[in-house]
C-alpha cells in the first residue's frame, strides 16, 4: 500500500499559512508529498519555506493560477486536481495549507488505509474537524461550519475537486472547467478516518487575517470589490469576543510549537468596542447560535439543514 500526499498553496509566508507545518504532519505516513505551488508575489517566501523541509518525499510542481477561467474559487479545485493528478499512491491525502494532523493520528489513518486497500466501495475517508480562533486557546463548534469532510481519496481518475476544493466527487464526463457542477456527479462512498484535522485557518495575527480575507474575496469576487470592501489593507481583523468560544485543553501537534511560540497578538483579541460596529461573524448570529445549541444538547452534535458532500458507510 502507497500514500501520496497532496496540497495546493500561494503567497503562504506572505499571508501567514502554516504549510511547512501542514505538510510535516503527514511527512511520516506519505511515500511522497506532491505541492502545487501557484505563482507567488515578490514578497513572498513560501518555496523557500517548503525547501527548508529539506526531505526528498516533495515534489514541487510550479503552476499558474487563472482566476478569470476559474472563477468563483474554482481555481483552487484546479489548482487541487493538477496536484492530485502528480500523485502515484493507492491513497491520496489531501491536506490544505492550513490544515494539521496530530502525530497521534497517524497509525490511526494508516490502519484504516490498510483496512480499506481492498474494499472497493469505499472511495475515501472523512475526518473530523476541529476549528481553531482567534489564538491557539479557542475553537468553534458551531451550526455553519463544517464538523467532517474528505481528506483521503482513492487514486481515480474521475474523482476530482469540487466547488472551491473543499471536498471532492465523482465526476465521470468532467469538461475540466465546471467545478461547481452538480448533474451526472455522484458524492463518494466515505468510511470515517477515526481521527480530526486542527485547522488554522483563523489563526493569525489581526493584520494578516486582514491582509487574507482580502486576498479571499478578491478571488471569489475580483480586485475591485476587494479593494472596495478592504481598502489598503491597514484596518486589522476584529475576531470578536472569545469568551463563549471552546477552550482546547489538549496538546496541539508537535509540529506547530514554532508557530504557536510565535504568537504575539494577544492584546488585540477580546477588543472592548462600545457598540461594536462590524458584522456579527457566522458563529455570533443569532441564528447559528440556536441551532448549535439544539444541535450539541439534543442532537449529539449531528448537524441539521447542512449539506454533506458525502455518502457515509458504517464501517
Amino acid at each position: 500500500m502507497t500514500i501520496s500526499g497532496f496540497t495546493i498553496v500561494r503567497n503562504a509566508t506572505k499571508l501567514y499559512y502554516p504549510v511547512k507545518e501542514s505538510i510535516q504532519s503527514i511527512l511520516p505516513l506519505v511515500d511522497e508529498f506532491v505541492v502545487a505551488l501557484g505563482n507567488c508575489d515578490e514578497d513572498d517566501n513560501t518555496l523557500e519555506e517548503i525547501q527548508s523541509i529539506g526531505s526528498d518525499k516533495i515534489k514541487i510542481i510550479h503552476t499558474v493560477w487563472d482566476l478569470e477561467k476559474y472563477p468563483n474559487g474554482t481555481e483552487y479545485a484546479r489548482q487541487t486536481d493538477i496536484a492530485k493528478n502528480e500523485c502515484k499512491g493507492d491513497w491520496l491525502f489531501y491536506l490544505q495549507s492550513d490544515e494539521v494532523i496530530h502525530e497521534k493520528y497517524l497509525p490511526v489513518i494508516k490502519k484504516r488505509c490498510e483496512a480499506f486497500l481492498h474494499d472497493k466501495d469505499i472511495e475515501g475517508l472523512l475526518f473530523d474537524y476541529k476549528h481553531f480562533w482567534g489564538d491557539y486557546d479557542h475553537y468553534i463548534e458551531s451550526h455553519g461550519w463544517y464538523a467532517k469532510e474528505i481528506r483521503i481519496i482513492r487514486n481515480l481518475p474521475y474523482i476530482h475537486s469540487w466547488g472551491d476544493a473543499q471536498s471532492f466527487r465523482n465526476i465521470p464526463d468532467f469538461d475540466g472547467v465546471n467545478y461547481h457542477q452538480k448533474k451526472g456527479t455522484y458524492k463518494l462512498r466515505v468510511a470515517g478516518a477515526g481521527a480530526w484535522v486542527y485547522h488554522y485557518g483563523w489563526v493569525r495575527p489581526p493584520r494578516y487575517m486582514q491582509t487574507k480575507q482580502k486576498a479571499f474575496t478578491a478571488i471569489y469576487k475580483g480586485n475591485a470589490f476587494a479593494e472596495n470592501n478592504f481598502g489598503n489593507g491597514d484596518q486589522e481583523f476584529n475576531f470578536g469576543n472569545l469568551d463563549k468560544l471552546n477552550i482546547f485543553n489538549e496538546k496541539h501537534p508537535k509540529v506547530m510549537e514554532n508557530m504557536i511560540n510565535r504568537f504575539d497578538w494577544q492584546d488585540k483579541l477580546h477588543p472592548n468596542i462600545s457598540p461594536d460596529p462590524r458584522v456579527k461573524h457566522k458563529h455570533e448570529k443569532l441564528k447559528n447560535r440556536l441551532l448549535s445549541y439544539v444541535e450539541k444538547n439534543l442532537l449529539n452534535g449531528n448537524q441539521i439543514f447542512s449539506f454533506k458532500n458525502y455518502t457515509l458507510v458504517k464501517r
